[in-house]
Parts: structure tokens; C-alpha cells; sequence
């Protein structure tokens, strides 16, 4: 299996309980890549600039609390 197609026509050869734990396993693995490429964006200084907004807006007098109280 070296392409997506082949892939892809495997998965839908798979039984029904095997299809969802793959699902789930797919899930889990792109939640966690997800994490690593935050963290080293965080790391690497790429999301600085939120907490640059976030003191501005502070600044300004914009600062709320989140979620607001109803």
C-alpha cells in the first residue's frame, strides 16, 4: 500500500468495528500532530503576536472576561 487510493479502497474493505477504531486511532494521531506543531510554533516565538494583541486590547480598556457572564 503506497498510495492514498490504495489506502482509501483497503479502509472501505474493512470491517465495520475496524473502520471506527482506525477512525479513532486517525483522530488521536491528528489531534497530536496538531499539538506538536502548536508547541513549536509556540516555541519558536510564531504566536507571539497573540499575546502582543491581547495586552493592546488590555491597554486600550477592550480587556474582558472570557466567556463573558450572561
Amino acid at each position: 500500500m503506497s498510495t492514498v487510493q490504495e489506502i482509501e479502497a483497503a479502509i472501505t474493505e474493512l470491517p465495520h468495528s475496524d473502520f471506527w477504531e482506525l477512525a479513532e486511532w486517525f483522530d488521536q494521531a491528528r489531534d497530536e500532530a496538531w499539538a506538536r506543531k502548536m508547541q513549536a510554533d509556540a516555541d519558536a516565538g510564531r504566536l507571539d503576536f497573540l499575546f502582543d494583541e491581547a495586552a493592546a486590547a488590555r491597554a486600550e480598556g477592550e480587556y474582558r472576561k472570557w466567556p463573558e457572564q450572561a
